[in-house]
């Protein structure tokens, strides 16, 4: 083919998407606006034209590809689609925020502005540009909802064409994306987008267990197909017979889901009872309550198999903070499987779906009430109003309230408060009001004195009392969850130690009778009351840490006595033994129960920096380089032949994580440019610590045979023993060290065939 043919094949390409988004957009219940779209797109493809994407297809593909997923997957309409099209014109061309707003009018020219300003630069060398963006992601989004919701589409096409980039910019989007994205999807009430987030992270991150857990629930699918057949007979008879539109089908867990279940606790696939769960839409009746018909079919359920009680969850009278809505039920099948169902009118579904953007859908046809989203996006405001400097510490400060499960509690007056799970008292009062949170004295939890850290449980009814002689304390930080409590206790804790500050300030100046201290004397001040700086002095004077002489003459006497310092052999002697407390034991040809030697190093007086790591290239983590050039933390205790990345430290180290730890994912989200790819090289001399758990029927002589079992073909070097019985059940955990995580597996494999073990895992020490 010719580069003309190639060029017009290209063209025909482009206009076919563009025709497919139009198609997408008069589908939709919108007003027809198709005269400001293609505006939009022959702009946009003017501006990006002979650009192209790292996969070497035309630029404009993507901006199309983001508004065919903001109009066909969001459900939004002709401004949202114009600016999803103009979204990198600003970042990318000549084209500037006055030309969009000339041309396309305020609005669409806002979301642009937004949609640009979290793409561009950090505020500091210091500072991670992910949190720097997260901070101005939430700032635009407490303008226009739009906003975040582009973005999220924008992050969802780059996840669905991340297969171009090179692996350490694969480790760090899949980190941003798990840490921030699908969080924001979550709350947002995008369920269908946040799930498939996740699932292209987790398909990027490992592969391997991807394919192979998909090909597992293929491969079970005829058995479940089974369980469902003969599930929904009767309630299919017990449907149609009350005369209601309906549809009734089983929804698959997403892989990733499914692993992360596996994960946590610490299961085989085969031990994933619940794999599916029957989903039940039904069209409501005109004249019919839609509360009065999911609970219609709950009863026609209910009369046909045995409900398990505590599995019930009624979103349906109380929505989650997202907006999500339908009522939970499980029960047992005919084939003795517990069985989930999930009752949802269609416009529960299409919230469920679609999230935020559907409610727009049906605001002619219901009364308007505040929304839980809007709650939220207050919530924003006022975290906004008050941030932590650090940009990463207020990203996690926000982060907490993203993904976490809601409970329901009650004010004296019966006013329900949601809040995430693991709230408590303290937090409760600040979802009431700043000022009553600031002045928190205690709580009646259930009409009983209780605790500020008391942490609350659904149904609840809480009162709080309060004193004006109370203030916020530090440790008040460890008692709140909600990122609400925590931004406003930090505000106060500032304000306070101005106040001290100052208070110590005008207290030391008066000493002086406001006259300039001088900056020997100063020093000297420093120096007695061992305070790092001028605003560390004020505040122990303020605070009353320290007492101030009776007259400023005082400290013109002081004289300042010189250290005593060690001699240079006594520092290096302090160095070395410190050196040897702190060094991590290796176990390498140690003996059972012997420590073995360290010997301490004599550090030099300048020591050369270390050689700069390659960050494109793939770090291979040898035995010779160990300790030398990468580090292993103890947050996940990585082995060699576990899926892993790597983090260059200030070092110039590099810190090896598992791609599943919690810590590695934060590294990734805020830390990007510091991510590599690693590979592990053979470990025959040197070995790691790893954790196995089991579990299982006590009975005597069992442990004995677990540890001859062990003793058959491996020389197995145990560190530590730990077995506890309870009931007739026991728990053991063997701390050894391995070369290989294949080792881990051989040796759990084992433990698994002595009779009375019921499950065995690896486990994060």
């Amino acid at each position: 083919m010719s580069d003309e043919e190639k060029l017009m094949a290209e063209d025909q390409m482009i206009e076919n998407e563009f025709q497919a988004l139009l198609n997408d957009y008069l589908n939709s219940n919108h007003r027809r606006k198709v005269d400001i779209i293609t505006r939009a797109y022959n702009m946009a493809k003017e501006a990006h034209k002979g650009a192209r994407r790292r996969s070497g297809e035309p630029y404009i593909m993507h901006p199309l590809a983001v508004a065919r997923i903001v109009s066909k997957e969001m459900g939004l309409g002709s401004t949202s689609i114009s600016a999803s099209l103009l979204h990198d014109v600003v970042e990318d061309t000549d084209y500037t925020v006055e030309d969009i707003r000339a041309l396309f009018g305020e609005k669409i020219a806002q979301i642009v502005d937004g949609l640009t300003k979290i793409s561009q630069g950090m505020f500091g060398e210091n500072v991670s540009a992910q949190a720097e963006n997260f901070r101005k992601l939430l700032l635009t989004m407490s303008d226009d909802i739009r906003v975040i919701l582009i973005k999220i589409a924008d992050r969802l096409h780059n996840m669905r064409t991340l297969s171009s980039m090179i692996l350490a910019k694969q480790y760090k989007i899949t980190g941003e994306t798990l840490y921030i994205y699908a969080p924001l999807a979550h709350r947002l009430g995008l369920f269908a987008i946040k799930t498939e987030l996740e699932e292209l992270c987790f398909k990027y991150e490992y592969p391997e267990t991807y394919a192979d857990l998909t090909q597992k629930i293929e491969e079970t699918a005829p058995e479940r197909n089974k369980i469902y057949e003969n599930f929904a007979v009767p309630v299919v008879k017990a449907l149609d017979k009350m005369d209601m539109e309906y549809e009734m089908r089983a929804r698959v867990k997403s892989v990733y889901s499914i692993w992360n279940k596996m994960q946590t606790k610490g299961i085989e696939f085969s031990e994933v009872y619940d794999l599916f769960a029957v989903r039940i839409i039904f069209e409501l009746h005109p004249g019919i309550d839609e509360k009065k018909q999911c609970w219609d079919i709950y009863s026609a359920i209910t009369d046909i198999y045995k409900l398990r009680p505590d599995r019930i969850r009624d979103w349906v009278s109380h929505p989650k903070a997202n907006g999500y809505q339908a009522l939970h039920l499980t029960v047992m099948g005919p084939d003795g499987k517990w069985i989930e169902i999930q009752i949802r009118s269609r416009r529960m579904d299409d919230i469920a779906e679609k999230g935020f953007a559907a409610h727009w859908k049906y605001k002619e046809n219901r009364i308007e009430e505040d929304n839980e989203l809007d709650k939220w996006l207050k919530t924003i405001q006022e975290v906004l109003a008050n941030p932590n400097p650090n940009a990463i510490d207020f990203l996690d400060t926000v982060k907490m309230n993203l993904f976490s499960s809601e409970i329901f509690v009650f004010t004296p007056k019966g006013e329900i408060k949601t809040l995430p799970q693991g709230a408590t008292a303290l937090d409760f009062a600040y979802t009431i009001h700043t000022r009553v949170g600031d002045h928190c004295l205690g709580a009646k939890v259930n009409h009983t004195l209780a605790p500020l850290s008391q942490k609350l449980s659904s149904g609840d009814q809480v009162e709080i009392l309060t004193s004006q002689s109370v203030d916020p304390q530090p440790e008040w930080l460890n008692f709140v969850t909600t990122a609400k409590a925590r931004t406003k206790i930090e505000a106060s804790l500032r304000r306070q130690r101005r106040r001290i500050t100052e208070k110590g300030q005008n207290m030391l100046e008066e000493l002086f009778e406001h006259e300039a201290i001088d900056n020997t004397v100063f020093n000297k001040i420093l120096h007695v009351y061992r305070a790092e700086n001028k605003d560390d002095l004020y505040y122990l004077i303020g605070n009353s840490e320290v007492s101030l002489p009776s007259n400023k003459e005082a400290f013109f006497r002081m004289k300042i006595e010189p250290e005593k310092q060690d001699n240079l052999f006594v520092r290096y002697m302090k160095q070395a033994m410190n050196a040897i407390k702190k060094a991590p034991s290796d176990p390498k040809n140690v003996k059972d129960g012997q420590k073995e030697p360290v010997t301490p190093v004599i550090p030099e007086e300048s020591p050369a920096e270390k050689e700069k790591i390659d960050r494109k290239t793939v770090f291979r983590l040898t035995e010779n380089n160990f300790r030398k050039n990468f580090i292993v933390p103890s947050c996940c205790n990585p082995l060699s032949g576990d899926d892993v990345f790597g983090y260059i430290t200030e070092k110039e180290e590099v810190e090896v994580h598992k791609r599943s730890c919690q810590t590695g994912l934060k590294l990734k989200s805020n830390f990007g440019d510091r991510i590599i790819a690693v590979e592990w090289g053979d470990y025959r001399q040197y070995s790691f610590l790893a954790s196995i758990v089991f579990t299982g029927i006590d009975r005597v002589g069992i442990l004995g045979t677990i540890l001859a079992k062990l003793a058959e073909d491996v020389g197995v070097n145990i560190q530590s023993v730990k077995v506890s019985s309870n009931d007739g059940i026991f728990e053991g955990v063997f701390n050894i060290h391995v070369h290989s995580a294949e080792e881990v597996n051989q040796l759990c494999a084992k433990i698994a065939k002595v009779d009375g073990v019921s499950t065995v895992h690896r486990s994060t020490i």
